[in-house]
């Protein structure tokens, strides 16, 4: 711009350089529009499983965290278009790095009812303490990942101001403390939940809940297994991912590297989403969902009167 100063909000591919933008490349719009269109898919299979098993607590996480995703990728497409604008640098930022705790928090919740279809008598914990610990966990994890990049992205478009840099690096400390608190969270959900895989496999049979006992030797019912599995190690990479990428800052390489993100971030939150769209517990529980229901009151297993997710 011939010496002019232009403000980054006014600039466009053809009249500014891409230092001004709010990431140092255009999103492929091929590889953004396709991830939006498989989570628009997804969304709507969740939506049709979650009202036809009526499984409405997991459906909960799962319809809040794939809209989430679903805004993400269409911030990602207008930057396609126009990298200098703020609403969609901050639509991408906020609902992408939000989304996963609401996925966390519907795999949080089913782990109440896998432990009533082994026997509740066999956990260490409660089912309903297991639910109220990391969903919680999940909420303060929510929190701090949105108030981070709200504050991040409303630092400003000069980079080159130092209290906007203040700013910006507050809000991404904030960011990352949620992110870092997230890992870790499923990290031990995943070794309360393998301990009592553990427990579950040195019981004798006939300790086990004799109800579910069809249930559980169900290919239907294994699959679900694997499957959540599958969700909870894809987005505790994902997780791992956007720490690393954090921790760099938003002018690091790995926050500017495409390819990483394509492949770290998208793929493993369609995985998790996906497996659990193929082996759903409204499916897999062959009925029985609400049958291995907790109830907020203590007495497990879903009982008429009882207030149940």
């Amino acid at each position: 711009m011939s010496g002019s100063k232009i403000e980054p909000e006014h600039c466009t591919l053809q009249t500014c350089s891409l230092d001004y933008a709010k990431i140092d490349y255009v999103p492929s719009l091929t590889a953004n529009a396709t991830y939006l269109s498989i989570f628009a898919i997804i969304l709507v299979a969740h939506l049709g499983l979650g009202f036809r098993y009526r499984t409405w607590g997991f459906l909960a996480g799962m319809f809040c965290g794939v809209v989430l995703e679903v805004l993400g990728y269409v911030g990602r497409v207008q930057m396609h278009y126009n990298p200098f604008k703020f609403n969609p640098f901050l639509l991408y930022l906020l609902c992408l790095t939000v989304a996963p705790a609401f996925l966390s928090a519907s795999i949080y919740l089913c782990l109440g009812r896998m432990i009533n279809a082994f026997g509740a008598e066999i956990s260490r914990f409660k089912p309903r303490t297991y639910a109220f610990v990391f969903v919680f966990c999940d909420v303060m994890s929510i929190l701090l990942q949105a108030v981070g990049a709200t504050i991040a992205g409303g630092a400003g478009d000069d980079y080159k101001d130092v209290n906007a840099k203040k700013i910006r690096d507050k809000g991404v400390h904030v960011m990352l403390a949620g992110l870092a608190y997230q890992v870790f969270s499923l990290v031990l959900f995943m070794v309360l939940w393998g301990e009592f895989c553990l427990r579950a496999s040195r019981t004798p049979v006939e300790q086990k809940a004799q109800e579910f006992e069809k249930l559980r030797s169900s290919f239907r019912f294994k699959a679900f297994q694997f499957a959540l599995w599958l969700a909870t190690i894809c987005i505790w990479i994902r997780s791992v991912f956007r720490v690393v990428e954090l921790n760099q800052g938003f002018g690091g390489p790995i926050a500017n590297n495409e390819p990483s993100f394509l492949v770290l971030e998208g793929p493993m939150i369609i995985i998790a989403t996906g497996a659990l769209a193929v082996f759903h517990p409204g499916y897999c529980f062959a009925g029985n969902w609400d049958a291995a229901n907790w109830s907020l009151r203590g007495k497990e297993k879903g009982i008429e009167g009882e207030q149940t997710l």
